[in-house]
């Protein structure tokens, strides 16, 4: 059994196999989409395949939609060449249950998927085509919170940035400017309404997005590449809208446990790809069952009937609270915590770690006990409920095959939300944030993990994050089993309010923070010694 359209003409292989199949005619649905597209997504990977893409597939299912999503690929066009074209642009969603066992589907509702290249005549002429269409309702994003910076932390854009100002709308590279780019042709072609929906894991998403979008079209708009009414287009959120939302579903790289069994199955052409940019990607896509999206109710041109499929559609102080929930409190903070800890310990998978008393003690004094006195609850989605599904149901699931590895990537990029904003809150609420003890232990494992030793005093290979070099540098010097070669390189790192969202030493925690780190560093088995003192 082949995944492509001509495969699944052998529906009974596929069923007799235990994988699930569209119901509707993928070909006439992507005719269909091709023709008027609705709904573009930029970002192709893993949780839009199965999970936004899942919730198309739903909805034409149902009868809800007849059309699918256009996906667009802004960074790695490898996924579109290896993943995407070779299999139709469908995908199998493999959903892994906590018992071992798991549910098998065929998403046919991708209809067609493009690379974001504006050097490409073919490519960049089919997408300024969607977006002049007036029917286009919603442009969605699964990119990444890296995906919407475009400054470093000294405050001056990125080269590639600067570049993408300097060059203009027609020579975009980077995923905000190509975006930029196209919502000008929209304007110059009638100024027809859309909603620009970012999905992406990081808070007050939509106002991030919006304003990476505007700073783009101003900076533009100075040099004379974009009129001044563009700008007041962009602005005008009756006419151009960024919704807020919440997006949660673990979605970890496919496993090899996984190919192994759709290929026992009968499921031809399975494996697992690492793309030249270094994406984890195969034809299935395997995850959590759980899954929770929450979306601002702001659609100026029309929406699908998103909340058939399970959305919760909402006003933006609800999204605000649900996600500060999530994200600062209830499930963030607790898997970074684990990832940086779990590598430094040697775990490999993040279900084990939930085994380790110490480091299911430290996940629950984050949440429950820490996060608790400072969160919101959202009204819709109860806090209690969903901290204690994230510890006792999902992340110990043990065939969820999710790598601390994995999960580190881009810490810097993420601890300014997933602990800052608790930092902030008890500031607020309390003058400082003293009362605090697993959120600086787990800021501790961070800085302690950038030194790439483990606690047997073995070197390891840091994740991937665009400030390593930067940070690796500021802790040169230290060595762990040697406390004395501390010299207080942490201290412009924990001062450093564009890493944490805001000054540690005037938060009161800096100090904590040095302290648990000197205990870290003092020898094999450092880290494990100080995870009991603070946890037992």
């Amino acid at each position: 059994m082949k995944l492509t359209l001509e495969g699944l003409k052998d529906r009974s292989a596929w069923e007799a196999a235990g994988i699930g199949l569209p119901d509707y005619d993928i070909e006439a649905v992507a005719a269909e989409t091709k023709k008027a597209p609705v709904w573009v997504h930029f970002g192709a990977g893993n949780i839009f395949r199965i999970f936004i893409g899942g919730l198309a597939d739903t909805l034409i299912e149902k009868g809800e939609c007849s059309k699918g999503i256009t996906c667009v690929e802004t960074f790695d066009f490898d996924v579109i060449d290896k993943i995407y074209k070779p299999y139709d642009n469908l995908v199998l969603a493999v959903t892994l249950k906590a018992d071992g066992s798991t549910d098998k589907k065929v998403i046919g509702s991708l209809t067609e998927a493009l690379k974001a290249q504006s050097g490409v005549k073919e490519e960049w002429d089919r997408l300024k085509e969607i977006f002049v269409n007036p029917g286009l309702q919603m442009i969605s994003f699964t990119i990444t919170e890296k995906g919407y910076a475009l400054k470093g932390s000294d405050g001056n854009y990125f080269p590639f940035i600067q570049a993408d100002i300097d060059n203009g709308p027609e020579k975009a590279v980077s995923a905000m400017a190509v975006v930029c780019a196209l919502l000008n042709e929209r304007y110059k072609a009638g100024k027809a309404p859309l909603a620009v929906v970012s999905m992406d894991n990081c808070s007050h998403n939509g106002e991030k997005l919006q304003g990476s979008i505007l700073t783009m079209a101003k900076e533009w708009n100075q040099k004379g590449y974009v009129e001044d009414g563009f700008i007041d287009y962009l602005s005008d959120e009756n006419q151009v809208s960024f919704p807020w939302s919440m997006i949660d579903k673990i979605t970890p790289r496919p496993a090899d446990s996984v190919c192994a069994e759709l290929e026992k199955a009968g499921v031809e052409d399975m494996a697992p790809v690492i793309t030249s940019k270094k994406t984890y990607i195969a034809p299935f896509v395997n995850a959590e069952g759980p899954q929770y999206l929450v979306i601002e109710d702001k659609f100026p041109a029309g929406r699908p009937a998103l909340e058939k499929a399970g959305v919760y559609m909402t006003d933006r102080d609800t999204v605000n609270k649900v996600e500060r929930m999530k994200v600062t409190t209830c499930l963030n903070p607790l898997h970074t915590a684990l990832a940086v800890y779990g590598c430094v310990l040697g775990y490999t998978l993040i279900a084990d770690e939930m085994k380790d008393e110490q480091l299911n003690k430290l996940v629950h004094e984050i949440g429950p006990v820490e996060g608790m006195p400072v969160v919101t609850n959202p009204g819709i989605l109860s806090p209690e409920d969903f901290v204690n599904e994230v510890i006792n149901v999902r992340i110990p699931n043990p065939f969820m095959p999710d790598a601390p590895q994995r999960i580190a990537t881009d810490t810097s990029q993420k601890v300014g939300i997933r602990y800052g904003e608790t930092i902030k809150a008890y500031v607020a609420k309390y003058g400082d944030a003293k009362k605090l003890k697993a959120v600086p232990l787990a800021l501790a494992g961070w800085c302690r993990y950038l030194l790439a030793v483990d606690d047997d005093g073995n070197a390891f290979e840091l994740s991937a994050d665009p400030m390593v070099p930067e940070l690796t540098k500021a802790l040169e010097g230290i060595e762990v089993g040697r406390p004395e070669t501390y010299k207080g390189q942490l201290k412009p790192i924990l001062s450093n309010a564009n890493i944490f969202g805001i000054d540690l030493y005037e938060a009161g925690i800096g100090e904590t923070v040095e302290s648990m780190f000197l205990e870290e560093i003092a020898g094999p088995g450092a880290v494990r010694a100080t995870l009991k003192k603070y946890l037992d």
